[in-house]
Parts: C-alpha cells; sequence; structure tokens
C-alpha cells in the first residue's frame, strides 16, 4: 500500500465549498477522488484513482471527460470505492445527514477514517455511538477524539446563534430596548439561523453538542432529548409546519410574545444579572440540561459578544479554575476550519 492518502468529500453546502477552497490552500493536501452531492458524484477513474479532483475548480471539473459522473451514491458504495484506493483513505462528512452518519461503522470497519461537523452520528441512539467506535478501534482508523483527566463539570454557551440573539437583546454593557422578535428576524438576515429559525430556537442543537461531550466525560446519555431542554419556541407557534409559508408565519407571529421575553430580561436586570442561553453537564450528578440562566454581568458567560461561543471545563486536574475555549461559533468558513483542522490532524497521524 502506497503512502498517499486518497480522500472523499460529502456535502458541499455553506461549510462543505467553505472546506474545499482550505483544502485547495492545504499544504500536501490529499488526493481529492470523491466528491458527492445530493444528486450527483464525482469520481477520479479506477483503478489509478487519478486523475484527482482540483478542489479549487471542483464546480467546473465535472465537465472534464476525465473524470468519472454518476448520480447520488449509497454510502456503502462510495465505502467500497474509497476502500479499495491504493493507500489510506479519509471520508469527509460536511452534511447533518444522520442517514450517512449511521453508515460512519461501515466506512471505519473498512479502515476508512472519518472527519466530521455532523453532530448527527455522535448524538443519536447510544448504540450507534459504541458502534462507531468499536468500528474504529476495528478497522485501526481515526476517530479524532481522545480525553484525557477527569472531568467533574461542563458548562457554557454552546450556539453561536444564540449566544447573538442573547448577546444583542440583552447586552452585559447596558440595557437595550431592542425586541426579541426582531433581533431573531436579524440573525436571520445575517445568515446565523437556519432557515427556520425554530432548528435553532428548541435549542437541540446545544443539546447534540451537550450529548457528545457528556458520553466523552463518561456519561451513557441515551439520546439528546433524554435531559431536559427549554424551548425558546412559544407553544402556539410550535406547531406551524417547517414549510417556507409556515417560517413565514412564525416570523409574523413572533412579535406576539415580545413581552414573554421582556419579562425575562426584566427579572434578570432587577437581580444584576442578565440572562443566557447554556448548556451544562455535573458529572458526579450525571445530569444535563440546557435552557436559560441568569449569571453576573461580570462573567464570561455575560460578557461574550457577537456570535461567540464559551465552553468551561472543570476537572480534576484544573479544579475550581476551569479551562476556558472561546471564539466564533457560528458561519460557514469558522466551522470548515475546525473540519480542515482535523484533517490535517487525520493526515499527520496516518503518515
Amino acid at each position: 500500500m502506497s503512502n498517499a492518502i486518497y480522500l472523499g468529500v460529502v456535502g458541499v453546502g455553506g461549510v462543505g465549498t467553505a472546506f474545499l477552497s482550505q483544502l485547495a490552500r492545504l499544504p500536501n493536501a490529499p488526493k481529492l477522488v470523491l466528491l458527492a452531492r445530493s444528486s450527483q458524484t464525482l469520481l477520479a477513474p479506477t483503478p489509478a484513482y487519478s486523475p484527482a479532483i482540483p478542489a479549487a475548480d471542483w464546480a467546473t471539473a465535472s465537465a472534464a471527460p476525465s473524470l468519472t459522473k454518476t448520480g447520488a451514491m449509497p454510502a456503502e458504495e462510495i465505502a467500497t470505492y474509497l476502500a479499495s484506493a491504493p493507500g489510506r483513505a479519509i471520508l469527509v462528512d460536511n452534511t447533518s445527514d444522520l442517514n450517512l452518519a449511521k453508515a460512519y461503522p461501515t466506512f471505519l470497519k473498512k479502515g476508512i477514517s472519518v472527519v466530521t461537523p455532523n453532530k448527527k452520528g455522535f448524538s443519536d441512539d447510544l448504540s450507534l455511538w459504541k458502534d462507531i467506535f468499536a468500528s474504529a478501534a476495528e478497522g485501526k482508523a481515526l476517530d479524532l477524539v481522545a480525553t484525557g483527566d477527569q472531568v467533574t463539570r461542563i458548562e457554557g454557551v454552546f450556539s453561536g446563534t444564540l449566544s447573538f440573539l442573547f448577546n444583542t437583546f440583552a447586552p452585559a454593557s447596558g440595557s437595550s430596548n431592542a425586541q426579541w422578535s426582531a433581533v431573531v428576524a436579524q440573525a436571520k438576515e445575517l445568515g446565523y439561523t437556519e432557515p427556520d429559525p425554530r432548528d435553532d430556537l428548541n435549542g437541540m442543537d446545544v443539546a447534540r453538542k451537550l450529548t457528545i461531550l457528556a458520553r466523552l466525560a463518561g456519561l451513557d446519555v441515551a439520546r439528546p432529548d433524554s435531559f431536559p431542554i427549554e424551548s425558546l419556541i412559544p407553544n402556539e407557534l410550535a406547531g406551524l409546519p417547517s414549510s417556507a409559508d409556515g417560517i413565514a408565519q412564525f416570523m409574523a407571529r413572533l412579535p406576539e410574545f415580545d413581552a414573554q421575553m421582556a419579562g425575562i430580561k426584566e427579572a434578570a436586570e432587577k437581580q444584576g444579572k442578565v440572562v443566557r442561553y447554556v448548556g451544562s453537564i455535573d458529572v458526579p450528578a450525571k445530569k444535563v440540561k440546557v435552557g436559560l440562566e441568569y449569571f453576573d454581568k461580570d462573567s464570561a458567560i455575560a460578557g461574550l459578544k457577537g456570535s461567540d461561543n464559551i465552553i468551561s471545563f472543570y476537572t480534576q486536574r484544573y479544579g475550581a479554575n476551569p479551562l476556558i475555549v472561546q471564539g466564533a461559533g457560528a458561519g460557514g468558513e469558522v466551522t470548515a476550519h475546525g473540519v480542515t483542522a482535523d484533517l490535517a490532524k487525520a493526515i499527520e497521524r496516518l503518515k
């Protein structure tokens, strides 16, 4: 087997497009031999797996006669194609597709390493989580998850979208007259929310991240909906359809509930605090929760700016002074950067 590394990429949406741009600038980048979209798959021809797909010009390369073009490929076929490459292979999944995530064990058992921002595979049923790690060990692939020390508590703001909403709605630097619905509309216009803002406001994105961290900390969390999650969607609007018309109705009716959010903000201000949407994990107590909490205005969480996230890790090693990780939490370029960084780590460990 050669020392060459062969790369398959699935998903060329916002994150995927940004990732391909970063891949094109990556020194000693692996050979891109598969690029899959929802309706088309672009392949380097076998058996030589050459020429490779140019990451910088992938859109125009689909017309090149030297490359193979086909329709959507099932995950099993993608795994077979990558496993046949004359070197180590890596799958980069830039989707949020649960079905593809459920196929990770198939890739890993074939020795194909997985790099992904897709949270669903690691936060769905606990059985899938265990299968992924068992398969990685069996196939000697890389899942890029390692733990150390002993975590006792994790707390923080895990959603760049919700960070922006509350930093704008209830800034620690002073009072704001902004209406909740107007801030949500602003975030949607800036592209910080999902197309349907309810996918952010229901707290499930934060819950999936908490599920992954809790499992890494040693807790057997069954699913993201197995612990308390406080939704910010008014009950009266939760049942609206997820269609374009339903989203429009939600945005049009959201101002009816501004008073509820204003009341929460004012209650915090009366205590000299601000309200933030956070997730927390208490490892000894085996408790995970997601929702609104009040924080002193001089706290690190209250002082966040823009769409930054912040996570505090309390461990036996760090004691009462947590390890704090803080930085940008929203946007395709930022997410893609994390994928590119993990890919670079995988390449280094495979060589």
